[in-house]
């Protein structure tokens, strides 16, 4: 409720920045990225509620960067031999870094595997429509997307705003975590305009390793073995994937 309305007011502070134009395709891509994030907020925590992490999460993020692989090289996209090397190695630093310990968990029930891929789909497709957007429609698609995803999040609290708790969120922190959404948004819209959707859209995916070295540098988490694997092979990945 709170991140979603925060990230709006971020794109149209950047809107007399960035300019934007409001066409028909702008609008139509903008609002079906929208509704893709929307539902992919939704089925991304319940995900994780339903646990458990360590195995769900490396299928979310594997899904959300395979799919958008696909639709960028039926669209004819091509990649040097580095890249042919590099997105493979990326795909699997996904699943290493985003998996963290593996020992004692719990097999994860039917319902929550087809969450999990449901999440994961419903990133890339935000993915994809925001790549479809005209290229020079400045920051019109984020303004359209966030303003469909804030009105169907709004929504959808007002439905259930009895089963939301007497207890108030942490605003600061919630309307930051919305900022911040917005300039990755804003980043990968830049991004993939200005190289092939199947990499950037690998590189975006593996954002779980900035999250693993938060959690060891502000939590003083353990990073375990499988994750260093993982962290390395990303670094190898994203050298081969720059190179195309």
């Amino acid at each position: 409720m709170i991140a979603a309305p925060a990230s709006l007011a971020v794109e149209l502070l950047l809107w007399p920045l960035l300019g934007a134009s409001f066409s028909a395709a702008a609008l139509g891509w903008g609002a079906a990225s929208g509704v893709a994030s929307a539902a992919a907020f939704a089925l991304l925590y319940r995900t994780l509620a339903i646990g458990p992490m360590n195995v769900l999460s490396p299928v979310t993020a594997l899904v959300s960067a395979a799919l958008p692989v696909g639709v960028g090289l039926l669209q004819g996209e091509h990649l040097a031999i580095a890249g042919l090397v590099g997105l493979p190695l990326a795909l699997v630093a996904v699943v290493l870094v985003s998996a963290g310990n593996g020992a004692g968990s719990v097999r994860p029930s039917r319902t929550a595997l087809l969450l999990a891929f449901g999440a994961g789909a419903a990133i890339a497709l935000q993915l994809v429509f925001l790549h479809q957007a005209p290229a020079d429609s400045g920051v019109a698609p984020l303004i359209v997307g966030r303003a469909v995803s804030s009105t169907v999040t709004l929504g959808a609290a007002g439905l259930m705003h009895r089963k939301l708790g007497p207890e108030r969120p942490a605003y600061a922190t919630s309307a930051a975590a919305g900022a911040l959404d917005s300039m990755a948004n804003l980043l990968f819209l830049l991004a993939s305009r200005s190289g092939d959707l199947a990499v950037v859209a690998v590189i975006v995916a593996l954002y779980p390793a900035g999250t693993v070295l938060l959690a060891r540098g502000v939590l003083a988490e353990r990073i375990h073995r499988g994750q260093l694997v993982g962290l390395g092979t990303a670094a190898v990945a994203v050298s081969l994937l720059a190179l195309t």
